[in-house]
């Protein structure tokens, strides 16, 4: 009997000790959530929300004046937070930083529309920020949070159980808005546009030099988030049907890098041989390069658009060269199918 009582002493011991473990992001992670449970990229006074400042009396002031309006899966933001907080918690056993995690979890099942898409803000509803996002990643981070809350995995498995029921059939949804917004191009289906209209699910486009077309850099975010789930005859071709495109729309003998002249920044499209580059957009209609600019207007050819835009965008990449000569294989090999 004593063994047990001083066996149980122990175990309260270990718990109060765990309670007292800080991690100091963990704690300012909490200091930012909004109250409904998601985090800004800005605070209240427009500045980005960065974690390496000190948190002082006139920046809490800033904080706390924050409010849900700002609340965003944009640049990375809540599913950087959650998953940040995990990570503490794996670590110190600290109680609050789970159930912060927890409460963000819930913020994303929150936003989530009943079309499965997700809003790249919530509750703000101006300009494009209801539109459904895939632009930077957006809804794929969130549909990431939510799948390994549902599946228990990256250190989610203490997440509490009706969260994760919540998180399956939420992935689900996702999963579903995915295959219905991949666009059909001259009767096939190719890649994904930015963002759709929350409504009709029709590609839309967001910021001026964000037009309407298919975006390659996200398409990849959503073909690999596709790759993790289970097999169905649908994943199956959306994901054969996207590589296909990647394939047949490749820009060979191009390099797209970013170098140095005079202290400055500058994104240079290049001649290389055996290399592919891929643009950022592709027109809907014509599966041909466009390029925006900051007065709304369309251009095909690289060298018409602004300087400013030129350098102040990435209108190239070469993610798709991984995508057909590594991932797509080693998925073909996994699920046992035949290209």
């Amino acid at each position: 009997m004593k063994l047990k009582i001083y066996t149980f002493a122990l175990g309260l011991m270990a718990i109060n000790l765990s309670a007292q473990v800080k991690d100091t992001l963990a704690e300012k992670m909490m200091v930012y959530q909004l109250p409904n449970g998601g985090w800004g990229k800005h605070t209240s006074d427009k500045q980005n929300v960065d974690y390496t400042k000190k948190i002082d009396p006139k920046l809490l002031k800033i904080i706390k004046a924050t409010d849900n309006d700002f609340a965003t899966i944009d640049n990375n933001a809540t599913s950087r937070e959650i998953n940040g907080l995990i990570k503490a918690y794996q670590s110190t056993k600290n109680v609050a930083y789970l159930k912060s995690a927890e409460k963000g979890i819930g913020y994303l099942l929150s936003m989530q529309y009943e079309n499965g898409g997700f809003p790249q803000y919530f509750p703000n509803t101006g300009l494009y920020r209801k539109q459904v996002t895939y632009n930077d990643n957006a809804m794929i981070n969130a549909l990431t949070v939510l799948y390994n809350t549902a599946e228990g995995k990256e250190g989610f498995d203490a997440v509490d159980s009706k969260l994760k029921e919540r998180s399956k059939i939420a992935v689900q949804k996702g999963i579903d808005c995915i295959l219905k917004t991949q666009v059909v191009q001259n009767g096939k289906l190719s890649i994904w546009a930015d963002q759709y209209d929350e409504n009709t699910l029709k590609p839309e486009k967001a910021r001026a030099f964000e037009p309407v077309s298919l975006a390659t850099g996200e398409s990849i975010g959503i073909i690999k988030f596709l790759m993790m789930q289970p097999l169905t005859p649908e994943i199956e071709k959306s994901i054969k049907f996207a590589v296909k495109w990647f394939d047949e729309s490749r820009i060979q003998g191009y390099t797209y890098a970013v170098s140095k002249v005079n202290g400055k920044a500058v994104r240079t499209l290049s001649r290389k041989e055996g290399s592919s580059v891929w643009a950022r957009f592709y027109d809907i209609a014509t599966n041909k390069p466009i390029f925006g600019d900051r007065d709304g207007s369309v251009k095909f050819n690289y060298e018409e658009i602004s300087e400013e835009r030129r350098m102040g965008y990435s209108w190239y990449n070469e993610a798709g060269t991984k995508l057909i000569e590594s991932d797509f294989p080693k998925w073909l090999k996994k699920n046992k199918i035949s290209q």
